[in-house]
């Protein structure tokens, strides 16, 4: 390792080039770092597709960020990726959503979706509570489990503005239960005799990765794993009205602590930009052949976005919340898979 690089990725943060003049802080020192962890995140997501790249590109930053250290001249690119080029990912994620497409095809599904995503969101709030837990960070794991686990989590931080160590506990929290579904959901679904339709269901609504999603859909049966799929992308289009509640919710908040509020500010324009992209796509004036491109630049940038994430994060301030965020994720988690087969079992879908 060169000198230079010894003295950015120092603990002390003191950083000097070989010939002893400081490093001035930038964007671009921060970007290539988290270009550096993200290209290794996707390699290793290639090689272990059920982790997936934005898992390991979170891991991955915190070990280089807690077991070599990270300068202060990183901040600002760290700050820039975690935050703009987490938003211009996913605006590129709408390229890759038909709405009205995946509305029709999902609507079957809807009320169950619904209801667990209501279910989710209290049983995050109430367990938060009791719990202990810092209401940023029990919304972070209501909406990742409510809806499509790091994906939105990533869509609301811009939002709620938490603490990038509450950001990576949220998605380590989720990931844990995501792993735990795929091995446990196919066997419980065939203890009860569920359906290929009811499994895509259950899995669809109570998953939270599209990656989980996919390996338990199909792991049950083709059929079964083409409805969870289907679920699954209806129900991430309700992160458009989730992260616009929040927006209100964060302006209400404002006025009733009696602070200045700008709706121009807090107003999360890249989901208006995700709504654009989603229609652009949804009337065909979105080439075929970019479609592809566009979801792998938008994926790739969420990789870099959270590897940068992963790169702000402190473990020592993560291990102070203690077991508590796994706790409320089990619980969360649980509430969401027991009543999606409570749902479906009124409705018959069975």
């Amino acid at each position: 390792m060169s000198s230079t690089t010894n003295a950015v990725l120092s603990r002390s943060g003191a950083a000097a080039t070989h010939s002893g003049e400081p490093v001035k802080p930038s964007r671009w020192w921060g970007f290539m770092l988290s270009l550096a962890v993200g290209v290794v995140a996707l390699g290793l997501g290639q090689y272990w597709p059920l982790i997936g790249g934005p898992v390991f590109a979170i891991v991955l930053g915190m070990v280089v960020r807690n077991m070599i250290g990270v300068a202060p001249v990183f901040r600002p690119g760290l700050q820039f990726s975690s935050k703009i080029l987490l938003q211009w990912s996913i605006i590129g994620l709408g390229f890759g959503l038909s709405l009205p497409q995946v509305m029709r095809t999902g609507m079957d599904s809807l009320a169950v979706t619904l209801v667990t995503l209501s279910v989710a969101f209290v049983a995050a709030y109430v367990l938060g509570r009791l719990l202990g837990i810092p209401s940023k960070l029990r919304t972070l794991i209501g909406v990742g489990t409510a809806i499509c686990g790091g994906s939105a989590i990533a869509a609301v931080t811009p939002i709620i503005r938490p603490q990038e160590h509450e950001t990576a506990l949220a998605i380590s929290t989720i990931f844990i239960f995501n792993i735990l579904a795929v091995l446990i959901f196919p066997v419980a679904g065939h203890m009860m005799n569920m359906s290929d339709a009811g499994f895509g269901v259950w899995a669809g609504t109570a998953i939270n990765d599209t990656s989980s999603v996919v390996a338990a859909g199909y792991s049950y049966s083709n059929q079964a794993g083409d409805h969870a799929t289907i679920v699954k992308l209806t129900r991430a289009t309700l992160i458009i009205p989730i992260c616009l509640i929040l927006t209100g919710l964060e302006i209400w908040r404002s006025r009733q602590d009696g602070r200045d509020f700008d709706l121009m500010r807090v107003f999360p324009w890249f989901i208006l930009w995700f709504i654009v992209a989603s229609a652009l796509r949804s009337l065909g004036l979105v080439p075929v052949e970019w479609l592809e491109p566009l979801r792998w630049t938008a994926q790739f940038l969420m990789v870099l976005a959270l590897a940068a994430i992963g790169l702000s994060s402190d473990l020592k301030i993560m291990a102070r919340a203690g077991v508590r965020p796994a706790l409320l994720g089990l619980g969360v988690w649980a509430a969401v898979s027991v009543s999606s087969l409570i749902v479906q079992r009124w409705m018959g879908i069975w």
